[in-house]
């Protein structure tokens, strides 16, 4: 057995001693390689990986290192193994683990802050002051998969208990890798307030995490959601997942269409399209006193009017990642089939064929969304379950 004798396991779950895995080379270089089977520790598992799902931080990780820190810097040829959005089987339980058993579906969220600093005292752990901090002599005990530590892209990898979400047995392995995505819409509306039932919404850009923003603003009542985007087809999913307006902003200006559809502006944007004018447009359709959530990034810098914030005192709120536990509610609502996540899931492939994968989620192939790529032994697994 691979596992030391402190940790628990079982004969239905054999455990190798040696696994599958892709390793960052140079920038966008991904080689298969052999790597030991990690061991839990206390308040961690080992999870069989069964499905990830491709981010586009795990892309620009890829080809451009942040915000992956290993060792301290760039994550390139270091072993490093990059992908966060995964799925799986707990087959493994650390020393004193009872939280979860062996054969439990979980899905993870990256983050398991160090516990210890000003942030995660205050359940902010997503922003860590120990960020990267567990390498050589020095080990504050954070964790975030796929960024600071190894990643899904492989076939075993342990995480904190902290990082686990049961998953139902009504969800898909593809499903499941999306309650990610969903949790990190499901974060932002939660920094927004949190009850936006009957308050106006608009989102903006629809790749993965604006159409489940649409999707989650939706099942948590608020009324009006409005989506823009520059793709139709794109919105039209929008629509599939709750939005009551959509807005293409190379048809109209989204800024006169989103005050035509609520006078005075919406109370709630939540910016997901990474426009390096996004936040200013964001203002201008907020009333005052309204509030945005920057859920993107824009590669430049952009020029802010900080005086038409400060005028109209808007209130403007940055996240990273699912924080506060987002994950758990995103999944019930999943659970509870309050939205359909498996509409922006577009194509699936074998971890073996992962350089194909990201080439399609790269260059949005065939109008890919959300690209999956399942471990051999899921696919077996489903195929037993079919006899």
């Amino acid at each position: 057995m691979a596992m030391p004798a402190n940790v628990k396991t079982n004969a239905d779950h054999p455990i190798p001693e040696t696994m599958k895995a892709w390793v960052l080379g140079n920038p966008g270089e991904l080689a298969l390689q052999d790597k030991p089977v990690p061991a839990p520790g206390r308040a961690e598992v080992l999870v069989r990986i069964d499905a990830v799902a491709i981010c586009a931080t795990d892309l620009e990780i890829i080809y451009h290192g942040p915000p992956a820190m290993i060792q301290g810097g760039d994550p390139y040829n270091k072993g490093f193994t990059p992908g966060h959005e995964y799925m799986g089987t707990v087959v493994a339980l650390g020393p004193g683990v009872d939280e979860y058993e062996i054969g439990e579906r979980v899905t993870v969220e990256i983050h398991a802050g160090c516990g210890q600093c000003k942030r995660c005292r205050e359940g902010m752990y997503t922003s860590c002051h120990n960020y990267g901090k567990n390498y050589g002599d020095v080990d504050k005990g954070h964790r975030a998969n796929g960024f600071t530590t190894d990643g899904g892209f492989c076939e075993y990898q342990v995480n904190n208990i902290n990082t686990l979400v049961h998953v139902d047995d009504s969800m898909s392995d593809e499903e499941a890798t999306l309650v990610v995505t969903a949790g990190t819409a499901m974060y932002g509306l939660t920094e927004l307030g949190g009850l936006v039932a009957g308050e106006s919404v608009v989102v903006t850009g629809p790749g993965p995490i604006g159409l489940l923003g649409v999707a989650v603003a939706k099942a948590l009542g608020a009324q009006p959601v409005i989506l823009t985007g520059t793709r139709d087809n794109r919105l039209e999913i929008g629509k599939q997942l709750g939005a009551d307006h959509v807005i293409n902003v190379r048809k109209e200006d989204p800024v006169e269409a989103v005050r035509r559809i609520v006078d005075g502006g919406v109370d709630y944007v939540l910016e997901c399209s990474a426009a390096p004018n996004g936040i200013n447009e964001a203002a201008q359709m907020v009333n005052r006193g309204g509030r945005i959530c920057l859920a993107a990034f824009p590669h430049e810098a952009p020029a802010v009017d900080i005086a038409h914030l400060v005028r109209n005192n808007i209130y403007v709120y940055g996240i990273r990642g699912e924080g506060k536990s987002a994950t758990h509610r995103a999944e019930a609502f999943m659970r509870q089939k309050r939205f359909d996540a498996t509409l922006i899931h577009t194509h699936t492939f074998s971890m073996d064929d992962l350089p194909e994968a990201i080439r399609y989620a790269k260059d949005r192939v065939e109008d890919a969304i959300k690209v999956v790529v399942k471990n051999k032994h899921a696919a077996a697994k489903h195929a037993e379950a079919a006899e």
